[in-house]
Formats: C-alpha cells, sequence, structure tokens
C-alpha cells in the first residue's frame, strides 16, 4: 500500500471516528440536556398539541389542555391567568416554554423516566399520548389574597411559605400577563401579542424566572434579623444589652451620617435596648452591632439565612441567589449594609425563607412547589418529602 493510499484510509478512519463520537455524545451523554433544552423545537413540536397534563392548585386546573383544531388536537389554555402566570409560565410553539410549564415538561407531557410503563400500556391500547397532572402546595386563598394585596399599577411580589414544611402556599407578583395570548395557535396574533407584552415594565418573557425567585433587590431593614441572629450568637449580646441610639451615625473624615428614621419612636433616645431597637426597626443600632462583631460575623450569619446559597432541588423553578454578603467594606458601607442597604441584595422568596427558618426554631426548610405527580389513572408518581436545608440558628 502506497503511502497516499495509507494516508487517506487514516483520514477516512479520523472522520469516521469524530462522526460516531458526535453521535454518540448527542444520543448517550447530552440527550437528557438537549431533550429538556426550552428551546428544542423538535421537542416543543411534539408536545406541542398532545395532551399535556394539567398544572392543579387546590383541585383545579390552572394550566390544562383543551380540545383544539384540525391541525393540532390540543390547545394549552390557562384559566386564571395572571394570578398564576409567575408559576405557570407559558408553552408557547414558537417561543419555547417558561416556569413550570418547562420545570416539570418530561411531566407533564408524559416523557419522564417515571412515566415509562405508562407509555408501554398507552401504546398496546391504542390510546393517545396522555401526561401526568401536577399538583401544585399553592392554597388558593391564600394566592388570591397575596395577588390581590399587591396594588394594581405597582411592582411588587409576595411569596408565603409554611415555615414548618417548606412548602410554598402563596408565590404572587405583578405586573402579570395572560399566558393565553402567547399559547394560541395563531402565529401572528401570537407576535403581536409578545410585541405589546414586553412593552410592559416589569415582565420580561425571555427570563425562566420570575419577580419572586429572580429578581435581586435591597432587603432593607428585614436584614436587621441577620444581625440580631448574629448578635445573640455571639453571646456579647441578649434582649436587654442597651445599644446605642443617636440620631445619626457619623463616621470619622466623611460627611455621610447614618440616621434613623426621622419622627418615628427610634430618633426620641440616644439609647435603646436590643429588643427595643429590634420592635422598632432602629438603624443605629444595628449598624454599631455589625461595626462591633464585623464582616465576617455578618456574612457568616448571611449565608446560614441562605444569602448567595443553593435552595435545593424542590423549588423546580429557577432561581437567583446573589453573591451573598459583599466583601471590602468599610465602615460606613458595613453600617449602610447592616441595615439591608449598599450593595446587599436578596429575592422575595430568600427574605421569605429567612423568615420562615425563624418561625422553624432555627432550621430553614428546602422551598417546595410540587405536591404529587399523578399519572393519568391518578397514581401517584411522585410526591416530594419535606427535606431541611440548614441550620440558621441556635
Amino acid at each position: 500500500m502506497n503511502q497516499a493510499i495509507r494516508n487517506s484510509w487514516v483520514a477516512a478512519i479520523a472522520m469516521f471516528a469524530l462522526i460516531f463520537g458526535a453521535l454518540s455524545y448527542v444520543q448517550v451523554v447530552g440527550a437528557d440536556e438537549l431533550k429538556a433544552n426550552a428551546w428544542n423545537n423538535r421537542a416543543i413540536l411534539q408536545d406541542y398539541c398532545n395532551d399535556r397534563g394539567a398544572i392543579i392548585v387546590g383541585g383545579a386546573a390552572v394550566a390544562e389542555s383543551v380540545e383544539g383544531s384540525e391541525q393540532c388536537k390540543f390547545q394549552r389554555t390557562y384559566p386564571q391567568p395572571e394570578l398564576y402566570a409567575g408559576l405557570t409560565g407559558y408553552f408557547s410553539q414558537n417561543y419555547g416554554a417558561t416556569g413550570l410549564e418547562q420545570a416539570m415538561r418530561e411531566q407533564l407531557a408524559g416523557s419522564s423516566d417515571q412515566q415509562f410503563l405508562d407509555r408501554i400500556g398507552q401504546l398496546f391500547l391504542g390510546n393517545q399520548p396522555k401526561g401526568a397532572s401536577v399538583e401544585l402546595t399553592v392554597d388558593p386563598e391564600i394566592q388570591k389574597l397575596a395577588y390581590d394585596l399587591i396594588p394594581d399599577g405597582q411592582r411588587g411580589s409576595i411569596v408565603v411559605t409554611n415555615p414548618k414544611t417548606g412548602a410554598i402556599l402563596a408565590m404572587a407578583s405583578k405586573p402579570s400577563y395572560d399566558p393565553n395570548l402567547i399559547a394560541t395557535q395563531d402565529p401572528d396574533a401570537e407576535s403581536a401579542n409578545i410585541n405589546e407584552l414586553v412593552k410592559v415594565p416589569g415582565i420580561n418573557l425571555n427570563q425562566n424566572v420570575s419577580g419572586p425567585t429572580g429578581e435581586l433587590l435591597a432587603p432593607g431593614s428585614v436584614f436587621k434579623l441577620v444581625d440580631a441572629a448574629a448578635a445573640l450568637s455571639s453571646g456579647k449580646y441578649n434582649k436587654d444589652s442597651e445599644l446605642p441610639n443617636p440620631a445619626n451615625m457619623p463616621f470619622p473624615g466623611i460627611q455621610y451620617t447614618l440616621p434613623n428614621y426621622a419622627g418615628g419612636s427610634c430618633y426620641t433616645q440616644d439609647t435603646a435596648s436590643f429588643a427595643f431597637a429590634l420592635q422598632q426597626s432602629c438603624n443605629t443600632p444595628f449598624a454599631s452591632i455589625a461595626l462591633d462583631l464585623g464582616r465576617d460575623a455578618i456574612a457568616e450569619q448571611a449565608a446560614k439565612f441562605g444569602f448567595g446559597e443553593d435552595l435545593g432541588d424542590q423549588l423546580k423553578l429557577q432561581y437567583a441567589k446573589g453573591d451573598g454578603f459583599p466583601d471590602d467594606l468599610d465602615g460606613p458601607g458595613l453600617a449602610q449594609s447592616a441595615i439591608g442597604q449598599k450593595d446587599v441584595r436578596a429575592t422575595p422568596l430568600q427574605v421569605a425563607l429567612m423568615t420562615a427558618a425563624i418561625a422553624n426554631g432555627g432550621v430553614q426548610m428546602s422551598p417546595s412547589l410540587v405536591k404529587t405527580v399523578r399519572s393519568p389513572d391518578l397514581r401517584v408518581i411522585d410526591e416530594p418529602k419535606p427535606e431541611a436545608l440548614r441550620t440558621s440558628t441556635t
């Protein structure tokens, strides 16, 4: 065999190896990732016209498949759209899926590993593929109350959890939108609706996270709970400790002063007990505590409450966890951070989990949204159990 033929054979074998390797990766190693990708058009088209399972709250469907058209046998609909849009997300033929429609896509489509026997049974019986229903932990009355408490025209979120189990009882936010406008089978109407919705401040349809789980905000005075826990854990303070409570806290060499709220109860006395300062949310006593304990002590306690930490895998929805307590703080920066300002950030969900940990004796539970997953014959195929996430206080 001459050199030219030998080189051709080597090149052919190398090309075959590359093709085989690429196919092996796609079909084996990367199969699950590709299948779960929200922008996998083949998966979307396969699921779009099928009888997807319902998302259920309090026994009623908040997302379900109903009779569609000749071209597409089933249409995805959302009976209480604005109330649950932040949870359900949407399922669109052209724009993919978000929210629980994406997070629970395999279960809702009937394609999860747990539903393998169901698929075999449907095939042998000649039945149309049907997905599992997903029942949420949300309480419909609490969800409605939380949603109504947020004024129309304002941006806000409310999260309510069961402190002992981590079950999310309500997760509401405004502004909201109608997922039916995106799930329509009319592509022209869908595009027009999308173009109008993206003009509304506070609605970002391209993100797979909602305001309660994805919007990082300055927590403000609720962060004083972190300071209080750090102070009590240090052994240097108790509920009767007397703290400096000047109306304004000065800092050497700069003009900035940290004030208490003018006209409030904290503004009337130069010292305050630990309990009074916490009850009245006085700024300067907790700035004083942070300066005494130091940045590392506050940061350690913040991490114990979950700031900048993972929230477990029971939430299902994507979430932002932030960067934890800021580094490289000077005195004024630490004082501002101690009252939840400057660069301290948290989501509404994180704040809810922090207060829930205190209510649960210091144990923070993993937040959960899914109560049960049931096959079409109502057999329970998944029922997540409460999980302790971390010990926040003792």
